[in-house]
């Protein structure tokens, strides 16, 4: 494949491991970064993240611009993509996307694909950006029927280069499986961080949080701008998985109080089930 020059906005561990992969797989000739954050842009040239930090007027003269921002940002900064050419490709990361799909500019519908990758740390900023993240992982490309063939081919060539698992999918099917797979197990994070920290102790927290507590709590340290976001986008579907996820939790009480625990063992060999399809 032909190499292209890229453009990043956002330079944090999405857009900076992003960069990396780029770099590992040798699809690229020149990657160059947007941030409004100078000490991200510092940071990103210090660890050769990108080439070069540029304006507005030469990252639209890239062949493919890829949005690392959150989703709300994205939808501010699209009308500022309105001046590319046909054959520059636009990209972006959000993590919901109907929202994003609503708001794309009609004069570069055929240019932008929405894509989602289903990977991350609980990290943040370029000092994140590692350059494994997105092997072997899944990106969900959406609502492609739009999108100009030239674009289409050349987004899927690209993940499939950095050894992605492509699923597409229409934007609004994509939001409701996001919620159950990624969106709610943060809840649930967060939830279980805030009981801990309001019946127990930092001496007993220190002394009995073994591996299942901290793998349960690692992502309770993500970002609160970020998921609040996150969950406000996708509000509905959100209410939705939560609802689902309260009937779960008030049938594991009710089989305590019955103790019925030839119900719960049979509950729990039903959740085994996950492990085989994972």
């Amino acid at each position: 494949m032909k190499k292209l020059k890229f453009g990043i906005v956002g330079l944090g561990l999405m857009g900076g491991s992003f960069a990396l992969s780029l770099k590992k797989y040798e699809l690229s000739d020149l990657i160059v970064g947007y941030d409004h954050n100078q000490s991200h842009q510092k940071e990103a040239i210090k660890l050769n993240l990108v080439d070069k930090i540029v304006d507005l007027d030469e990252l639209l003269q890239v062949d493919v611009i890829v949005l690392c921002i959150p989703v709300d940002a994205i939808v501010a900064f699209m009308p500022k993509l309105t001046a590319i050419s046909k054959n520059t490709t636009i990209i972006d990361f959000g993590s919901t996307k109907k929202l994003i799909v609503d708001n794309i500019p009609s004069s570069i519908r055929k240019n932008y694909i929405p894509a989602h990758p289903m990977t991350g740390t609980e990290k943040f900023g370029p000092t994140a950006a590692i350059d494994n993240l997105y092997e072997n992982k899944t990106i969900v490309l959406c609502d492609l029927g739009v999108c100009d063939p030239l674009h289409k081919t050349r987004v899927l060539n690209i993940f499939s280069t950095i050894g992605m698992n492509i699923v597409q999918m229409d934007s609004a099917t994509h939001d409701i499986h996001a919620c159950l797979i990624s969106h709610l197990p943060h809840a649930i994070s967060f939830a279980l961080a805030n009981t801990v920290m309001r019946h127990e102790d930092r001496a007993n927290i220190t002394a009995l949080a073994g591996g299942g507590f901290k793998d349960m709590s690692r992502i309770a340290k993500s970002s609160s701008n970020m998921w609040v976001d996150i969950f406000r986008q996708n509000r509905s579907n959100m209410l939705d998985s939560l609802d689902k996820f309260d009937k779960e939790m008030k049938l594991i009480k009710q089989m305590v109080e019955d103790e019925d625990y030839e119900a719960m063992a049979r509950w729990m060999d039903d959740a085994n089930k996950l492990h085989e399809i994972l």
